[in-house]
Formats: structure tokens, sequence, C-alpha cells
């Protein structure tokens, strides 16, 4: 039954000779670092989604709230301020406190499977979902009208198509990224199940 996984190669374990793991099934020390490597990995890529999330919707606050929508593409893409203290699409205005607790689990979860992330592609996927639910909790929290209640800000504004931010587009493609690994029978420990 065993013989259904294995451990997913990485560019920093290529050509190593030694098992992935010991005969009782514990770890072996040399996975050890590459686990502290994904860890990493997942930090740095949930930090550059949540600063140029946040970074953007300053300079949307600063430059463009109030004043007339900035053709990008023509009619196709805008750029367009908006204050949305609803979910997706502009959805569920009066759960905005469930909005916010949701994020805030989802975060929590992120950090506990993160002890047991060995798989580059798992932590890339989390850390895109962690940078994008901390920036938009970071609105809930921050922004008017209040504590728990702050309307996030949105401002790309393609045609026929909801506005949304960068932090909603790191959520998205997070989640993408952890269907298709699912789909591929990976998990976020490495390995891959042949069933």
């Amino acid at each position: 039954m065993a013989e259904a996984e294995r451990i997913i190669g990485t560019p920093d374990s290529a050509g190593a000779g030694e098992p992935a793991a010991s005969d009782d099934g514990t770890a072996a020390p040399e996975e050890r670092p590459k686990g502290r490597r994904r860890i990493v990995a997942l930090l740095v890529v949930a930090v550059l989604a949540y600063l140029l999330d946040l970074g953007s919707k300053m300079l949307v606050v600063a430059k463009l709230e109030g004043r007339e929508a900035i053709p990008l593409i023509g009619d196709l893409l805008r750029l367009d301020a908006i204050r949305n203290p609803g979910a997706a699409f502009g959805m569920g205005e009066a759960f905005t406190i469930v909005f916010t607790c949701i994020a805030a689990a989802v975060i929590v979860v992120i950090f506990r499977l993160a002890r047991k992330l060995y798989s580059l592609p798992w932590a890339i996927a989390l850390g895109l979902l962690l940078g994008g639910a901390l920036g938009n909790l970071t609105d809930r929290i921050f922004r008017s009208p209040g504590v728990f209640e702050g309307a996030v800000v949105d401002f790309i504004a393609p045609a026929h198509f909801a506005v949304f931010n960068l932090a909603d587009s790191a959520i998205v493609c997070g989640g993408i990224l952890i269907v298709f690994l699912s789909f591929r029978g990976i998990d976020p420990d490495g390995t891959v199940h042949k069933d």
C-alpha cells in the first residue's frame, strides 16, 4: 500500500540518493531543511502578495478615489476605485463580520498546514492565499466604517465583470493552483497519490 505514494523530487534534492523516509515511516533528517525552505517560500510569496495589494490600495485611495475611472484598454479594462463591504461580486454586504472571521480562519488553517509543507507548488499556492487573505483582512479591520466592518478597496474593473483588487487575484490564483495540485494527487507534504 505504501508503494502508492512517492515523494516529489525538487530541484534542491535532485541527485540525492538517500531514501525520503526511514523504515518506521518517520521523516529522515535530510527532509527537515526542505520543509523549512518551503515555509520560507510560502512566507515570501505571502509577503509579496500582501505588499503589492497594500501598496496598490494606498495608491488608489490617494490618487483615484472620488475621481473618474481611468480607461486602460478602451472599454475592456478600467481602474475604478470603489469600496466593497461584501464578498466577491459585491454580495453579502450585511455579512462583513462573517467574511472577516472566514479570512481569519483561512489564515489559521494555512499556518497549521505549513508545519507539514514540503511541496514548493503548495507553498506558492498557500502563500498566494495567505497574502490575499491578509490583504483583504487588513481592509476589514482598519478601513471605515469600523473594526471588522471595513469595506475592501477594489479598483480593477474589467468590462462585464465585478470590480476586484490584487488580493482577490492572489486568492483566485492560489485556489486554482490548489485545485490543480489536488487533481494531480499532490499533497502539501510532497507525496503523490498515483490513484
